[in-house]
């Protein structure tokens, strides 16, 4: 297997890109691209750091996943989690991040690039509160490049599809894994039977 070495040697592979794929980038967000986002109840936060690279999904009720406080600012609440704080911990070290928007029912996402700042700011995690329990911190991000992506990729995925919504009874439980993982210390039967009702007490 002979890899692709150089980026010259790429773009011959490829070809040019499409007038469509150039025209759709802005550097920051436009009325169309606002509205996009305001519809959207989930997004992938890309980081990077000196640990490597993350990935972690985020998501909220449509109009309040995060808020846009102008064309070229977004800040986005860092809800209740594991308190592993992978993201956040790149972000400190490594401003860079990349957000993905899905919007159910839509072949069409967003992607927003820019770079980001983490803040405990008292007053500004009180206005993102839920049910009176403000986030822990508040990602704010400078916008950078905005575009949105083909639905080739979701229409190839059937993603909006429920009768091919794969059959989840035979998939290993989060209860199952830890346990799998610990060698049984941690997860099991009863993680997942109390997972329920301790997810609903603490989303906020």
């Amino acid at each position: 297997m002979k890899p692709i070495e150089t980026i010259s040697e790429l773009e011959t592979h490829y070809g040019t890109p499409s007038p469509a794929s150039l025209v759709k980038e802005t550097d920051h967000l436009v009325p169309v691209y606002r509205r996009l986002i305001e519809a959207s109840p989930f997004v992938a936060l890309a980081t990077v750091g000196p640990g490597g690279l993350d990935c972690s999904p985020r998501g909220d009720k449509a109009g309040e996943l995060l808020r846009i406080v102008d064309d070229r600012t977004v800040m986005l609440p860092d809800r209740r989690g594991n308190n592993r704080i992978d993201s956040l911990r790149n972000i400190v070290a490594d401003p860079r991040v990349a957000l993905l928007f899905l919007i159910p029912g839509s072949g069409t996402t967003l992607r927003v690039n820019g770079r980001a700042i983490v803040t405990a700011d008292p007053a500004l995690c009180q206005s993102f509160a839920v049910e009176g329990k403000p986030p822990r911190s508040v990602i704010v991000i400078t916008v950078e490049k905005v575009y949105f992506q083909c639905s080739r990729a979701v229409i190839r995925s059937d993603l909006w599809n429920p009768d091919q919504y794969p059959a989840t009874a035979g998939l290993p439980t989060a209860g199952q894994i830890l346990a799998a993982l610990s060698d049984d210390p941690t997860g099991g039967a009863d993680y997942d039977r109390q997972w329920p009702e301790r997810a609903k007490a603490s989303l906020w």
